[in-house]
């Protein structure tokens, strides 16, 4: 596996898409499949699932959930910068990994 979206994008990260037919979109992440380096994101890539009646959904039919994108079509949104940006890893002096945004230094991971 290589080192592509590991640790980069985390759960409830804003992220905007930067390839694709749902290019320029912004959302927040709601999982993340690490094996798969693939994330879903809130209102994001809509698809159509087709369902047959069950004991939870009694009429079944067409429902339209939110899929999974690759993780490398995905951009950090920097909440100072206001753009999507290429996220780094330094360690403080407490000995803690952060993640902080290459445009503007400012940090993701605020502990």
């Amino acid at each position: 596996m290589s080192g592509i979206g590991r640790n980069y994008i985390k759960k409830g990260d804003s992220v905007v898409v930067i390839s694709g037919k749902e290019k320029g979109k912004t959302g927040r992440v709601l999982h993340v499949l690490p094996k798969k380096q693939r994330a879903v994101v809130e209102r994001v890539n809509f698809v159509k699932k087709h369902t047959k009646p069950s004991q939870k959904n009694q009429k079944g039919g067409i429902v339209e959930k939110e899929a999974s994108l690759h993780v490398s079509n995905l951009l950090l949104y920097c909440t100072r910068c206001e753009k999507g940006s290429r996220i780094g890893f330094k360690t403080l002096e407490n000995k803690a990994k952060v993640r902080y945004c290459e445009r503007c230094n400012e940090l993701i991971d605020k502990s």
